[in-house]
């Protein structure tokens, strides 16, 4: 029998049809990545297709690790062959051939979003490009923006007419490419636009990578940005043999720039196109699947499939209810500890998810009281760590002088005595003799005097001495070198000194720099040709996604963003109220931007489908939002599942006064909006997640560095953490090893029944029941309304979990001098009235620009 025959019906048509635009709807635990394998391997052993023109882009570095080897089990020879990377790498192997023809030499650095920042926060300081309506952070995601849309920054200048607001960003904008340039630099976004203008300016490039690349597939098609699909359209222009798979129903990264019209036109942009629907699932059980089908159903702009499974029925949905919180978190800790413990699942199979990261904290605190192992996603990006990119500075420095950045975070780390003034006057000389920074420093003596000039000159030897030793060395001994002759033994001790005395729980910088060492040696091993320009490529497109220890016995916390493409036996959905799971701002939105609900159902649709065997959804009805506690209504997601698919056995009412705390959900928290709606922020290799720990391990809810190649650092939590405030525990995790074990049977300083927040007790089913209505301590503006109510003699308040009701009028207007409770003061600059609130922009003098609802934010007029 072929291997072939293995496939079901529509697998295997999806690999034989190998000629022509295909369009492959791969659901859900559809077995795409199986066909994708197999869809290589018939080409090669069957179509005798030479793997050389054979491109294959996937997502993360992982996947096409996984392809190659699944490849080459079937075929036995030629997956080495094969062009099977990510976007951003793709580019990176192109502009590095061909940079020249742009004007950069071929060892450009990549910089990630905080060098960009970094780069940018300079230039808006120096022209004064920044106002109270137009900050930092909107002037990045607007270049981000225009290079996800191919808009050079002359283009944008052209199309800035009179917009005082636009020439700011337009000059911005400018001066960014040239200082990248000047850099010798590419940031995430270039690295796809750069090369499509290769292409489109140099016929002969685009017709050489045409002629090689016969048969193209692009894997998570929905995720492609306008970019992206460019670049594909431009490759597969000549022989047409183009296969995109992707779904619809999990196009949840539109606020980075994902279009979800690349799939959903694709017959449109290819009219012969075939489409084939992979709608059996290999995952879940058939309720856990209708309930996904239900819900998704009600978006309007996807295409038609339901997932089905012959693998039978399996238990229905666990929907749980909760009064507050702390209990909700309560209830996922003792539940997973129970069935730890009568063996009913293993913590490596096991995953809690959530709408924003500040939802972690208290499932993180109720985790280390039972003593469960876990591992978290979000904090620090492990090359974001200060010793980390000092090293990386070293690094790329030695690699490409042209980088001022690189040069200017190393000149004095660890001190040597170089100042501010001294930097200054460094790059004033660079400027006026049209040379980069490094290059200026040979030339200290004719414009510094004193001990400087001996300081600059040892500096710049060590730099020569490195590259020269770097021709001889390998990878790993130039570290070593590094490390050696710049002391930075010493500058790490200085660090950790500084971490203890500052009372930081987080100093294990020795151990980071060791695991730094690690993926050199890794890397070397793993490359044919093993250079510094590679490894340090590898690091900034490496996803954290594929750092993700297989097997690891700990329970993963993670935003639902970043749970896409992952699977579990027992998956936790926790917050799924309105207000927190479609986010407050998506529902005020909801009459003039529907796509953005829809965004939010595929989200909810992304997380059902992670579960394979059990899924258990639950909601809060009380949380902390925007610094005081308010009331929720069950979320509509939920409404949408059939009652047929759930038991509400595990619900429980509690007192509310018991439970006070949780972190605030603000109206930007993770939500992925910004002041400028659905700007993209920039990031590199689509975007990064970040697997973190206590110390700060993180993907910054995906930046674009982020996105591109889903990388991140990863870091393990335990009971050992910090979090463990309550148990009055100081051990802390180090580098990415935990020195915690699982004490799965063992709960800290916890006595059932008890909880740092007062007494919790055993949930009690209340099956159906809705929780009674409470007035929240903190006495926020629903609590309020509810009292008062009451106290006119009209009874209890019905509906009143529903959430703030919009108010009759402001007694603020546009121009006024109002205050927050967090944000202090400012300008209200811009008041929306919406079908559920007024939206209102306000100017704050520190905190820059905010826009909020009226009823979460309490303004107060000066």
């Amino acid at each position: 029998m072929s291997i072939y025959d293995t496939l079901n019906v529509e697998q295997k048509k999806a690999v034989l049809q190998t000629e022509g635009p295909v369009l492959i709807l791969a659901g859900a635990g559809s077995g795409k990545t199986r066909v994708l394998t197999h869809r290589v391997a018939y080409l090669i052993d069957e179509c005798g297709v030479n793997p050389w023109n054979i491109m294959a882009i996937t997502f993360t570095n992982k996947a096409a690790g996984e392809m190659r080897e699944r490849v080459d089990k079937i075929v036995g020879f030629g997956s080495e062959s094969i062009w099977v990377t990510t976007f951003h790498s793709t580019c990176v192997r192109i502009l590095r051939r061909y940079a020249d023809r742009l004007g950069y030499s071929n060892n450009f650095t990549i910089y990630d979003s905080d060098d960009s920042k970094s780069v940018l926060k300079n230039i808006v300081k120096q022209y004064n490009l920044e106002t109270r309506d137009l900050k930092l952070r909107q002037i990045q995601n607007t270049i981000s923006k225009c290079k996800d849309n191919l808009v050079t920054a002359n283009s944008y200048t052209l199309s800035s007419g009179n917009d005082f607001q636009k020439q700011k960003i337009a000059k911005a904008y400018q001066e960014y490419q040239i200082s990248l340039k000047k850099n010798n630099a590419m940031d995430f976004d270039d690295l796809i636009m750069n090369t499509v203008i290769l292409f489109r300016e140099n016929k002969d490039v685009l017709e050489n990578y045409q002629e090689r690349f016969k048969y193209i597939m692009v894997d998570e098609y929905q995720d492609t940005n306008n970019a992206q699909f460019e670049l594909i359209r431009l490759l597969a222009d000549r022989y047409k043999n183009l296969c995109v798979v992707g779904d619809d129903d999990q196009s949840i990264y539109r606020f980075r720039g994902a279009n979800i019209r690349n799939i959903l036109d694709f017959e449109k942009n290819y009219p012969d196109a075939t489409v084939i629907k992979l709608e059996q699932n290999y995952r879940s059980t058939q309720n856990i699947l209708d309930a996904a089908n239900t819900v998704i159903k009600h978006n309007r702009s996807r295409k038609e499939k339901a997932l089905w499974t012959d693998d039978g029925e399996g238990s229905k949905v666990r929907f749980c209810e909760f009064e507050q919180a702390p209990e909700e978190a309560n209830f996922i800790a003792d539940d997973i500890s129970n069935k730890k413990r009568q063996g009913k699942l293993s913590y490596s199979e096991t995953a809690v998810l959530y709408r924003t990261n500040a939802q972690s904290r208290l499932i993180e605190e109720r985790f280390v009281m039972y003593g469960i192992p876990y591992n978290v996603v979000g904090g620090t990006n492990f090359y974001a760590r200060r010793e980390i990119k000092d090293l990386l500075a070293y690094l790329k420095t030695i690699d490409n002088g042209s980088d001022e950045l690189a040069v200017r975070r190393i000149i004095n780390i660890p001190k040597r005595g170089i100042g501010a003034t001294t930097l200054n006057k460094i790059a004033d000389y660079a400027g006026t003799h049209d040379m980069n920074f490094y290059d200026a420093i040979a030339h200290a003596n004719e414009f510094i005097t004193g001990k400087t000039v001996d300081k600059l000159h040892d500096f710049d030897l060590m730099i020569k001495a490195f590259r020269a030793k770097q021709k001889m060395m390998s990878l790993e001994e130039l570290i070593h070198d590094v490390i050696d002759v710049t002391d930075f033994e010493e500058y790490l001790k200085s660090l950790e000194e500084d971490d203890e005395n500052n009372g930081s729980q987080d100093n294990d910088r020795r151990q980071n720099v060791q695991e730094l060492i690690g993926k050199v040696i890794s890397y070397e091993e793993k490359a044919d040709e093993p250079t510094l320009s590679g490894f340090l490529e590898d690091v900034a497109l490496v996803a954290d996604i594929d750092n993700v220890a297989e097997g690891d016995e700990r329970v993963l916390l993670m935003t639902l963003h970043s749970a896409k493409g992952l699977e579990f036996e027992h998956v936790y959905l926790a917050g799924l109220e309105e207000g927190t799971f479609p986010s407050y701002m998506t529902i005020n939105a909801e009459d003039s931007d529907p796509m953005a609900m829809e965004e939010e159902r595929r989200l909810a649709y992304v997380g059902i489908t992670r579960a394979k065997k059990e899924l258990t959804i639950s909601c809060a009805h009380r949380r902390m939002v925007r610094g005081s506690f308010e009331s929720l209504a069950v979320s509509r997601f939920v409404d949408e599942i059939p009652e047929r698919l759930l038991d509400r056995s595990g619900s429980s009412v509690m007192p509310s006064f018991l439970f006070e705390g949780g972190d605030t959900i603000e109206d930007d928290d993770d939500y992925d909006y910004d002041a400028d709606a659905y700007m993209p922020s920039s990031r590199g290799n689509n975007t990064r997640r970040t697997f973190g720990n206590s110390s700060g391990y993180s993907g910054s809810s995906y930046t674009r560095a982020d996105y591109a190649d889903r990388s991140y650092g990863h870091k393990n939590f335990s009971s050992g953490s910090a979090y463990n405030s309550a148990a009055n525990t100081s051990s802390r995790l180090g580098g990415f090893k935990s020195n915690a074990n699982d004490r799965s049977s063992e709960k800290i300083d916890h006595v059932p029944g008890s909880s740092i927040y007062g007494p919790v007790g055993k949930p009690k089913a209340t099956i159906g029941r809705k929780p009674a209505a409470r007035t929240p301590v903190s006495k926020p503006f629903i609590a309020g309304a509810a009292s008062s109510h009451k106290s006119a003699g009209k009874g209890s308040l019905n509906g009143i979990s529903k959430g703030l009701q919009k108010p009759s009028a402001l007694d603020y207007k546009e121009g006024d001098r109002v205050s927050h409770i967090k944000y202090g003061v400012g300008v209200v600059k811009k008041i929306e009235d919406g079908a559920r609130d007024y939206k209102v922009t306000v100017e704050f003098d520190d905190a820059g620009q905010k826009i909020m609802f009226a009823a979460f934010a309490k303004l107060k007029k000066l």
